[in-house]
Formats: structure tokens, sequence, C-alpha cells
């Protein structure tokens, strides 16, 4: 009698994906993260403040716009710590999300690497380094002017948390089938 090979066994007790595995949840892992999407585009590019200063001078920002006015200014260090994870970060969270979720390779090794990719990525969250910077660039101003506040920043910050629930919800996923797979 011929045994099966250990890598037979576990492509056949976890099948292709986990969006095939788990059919039910993968309408709502889809809306949410292309609602993600949606929202951390739109918060990228949308006017997220108005600067006003005196009573005569108003500059409007996105995300993107400040991003690229830091470069333009040479300030290169800020530029590259907003760029990088600000925008770069959360766009390569959102991609690998939906990678991983759709793979069709997904084992119990990759389920392990990526459980733990995303517990140390975690830690360094959009949003944070983002409330930070923005805190910045209200304190440097203090009183020389006022900051109003526009949609972008709720939807980068809608974005922000979306995206954390997905991730929350596919790791929840994949943890019950790592469980189930060691018990089998």
């Amino acid at each position: 009698m011929i045994k099966p090979h250990q890598s037979d066994l576990t492509s056949f007790l976890m099948p292709l994906s986990l969006a095939s595995r788990h059919p039910k949840k993968d309408i709502l892992i889809k809306l949410l993260l292309s609602l993600s999407t949606v929202l951390l585009l739109i918060g990228i590019f949308a006017p997220m403040m108005t600067l006003s200063k005196f009573v005569w001078i108003e500059s409007r920002f996105s995300l993107f716009a400040g991003t690229l006015q830091l470069y333009t200014d040479g300030q290169y260090l800020l530029f590259i710590i907003l760029l990088l994870f600000s925008i770069l970060l959360p766009v390569a969270k959102l991609i690998l999300l939906f990678r991983f979720w759709h793979s069709e390779s997904s084992n119990t090794q990759q389920l392990e690497y990526f459980m733990n990719w995303v517990s140390h990525y975690g830690k360094w969250s959009m949003l944070d380094v983002f409330v930070v910077a923005l805190l910045l660039v209200i304190v440097k101003l203090g009183v020389l002017a006022t900051v109003e506040v526009h949609y972008g920043i709720y939807m980068y910050a809608a974005a922000g948390l979306l995206i954390m629930l997905c991730t929350t919800i596919i790791n929840s996923i994949a943890k019950q089938d790592l469980a189930q797979d060691t018990t089998a």
C-alpha cells in the first residue's frame, strides 16, 4: 500500500484559497477590502485640511499634495516618512490582503507566515504615524494659522479602520484553518 506524502495530505485538507474555503465570508471580505481601497484612494487624494494664514491666504491640502509639497520644499526625510507610512504601506497592505485571501497556494506554512507578518506590521499603524504628522503641522503653525479639516481626513481614517478590521477577520479565519489543520 502506498502512503500519501504529507504535503499531499496538507493540500487535500486545505483546498485552494481562504476565499474558496470560506465562500460565505468571501463576499463580506471582498466588500470590505473594496470599500477600504476606495476610501483609502479618496483619503489620499481628497482635501484633508485648509490652512488659513491671516485673513487672505488659504492653502488646501490633500495627503498626496502635502507629501509632494514636502519634497518640493526639500524636506526629504519627512517626505519619505509620510510617503512610506501613510501612502505606500497602506496600499501594500491592501494588495497583500487581497492576494492572501485569493492565493491559490495558501498552505499551513503560508498561513503562519502571514499571521506572523500581520502581528509585526500592526505595530506600524498608518493612523498613528499620520496623526503624529498632523500634530506636527498644527503645532508648527501655532498662532500663525488656523486649520480646517475636510472629508479627506475622515475617509482616510475610515480606510485605516476598515483595513484593520479586514486584517483581523482574515487573521481570525486563517487561525481557524490552522487549528482545524493541526487537529485533522
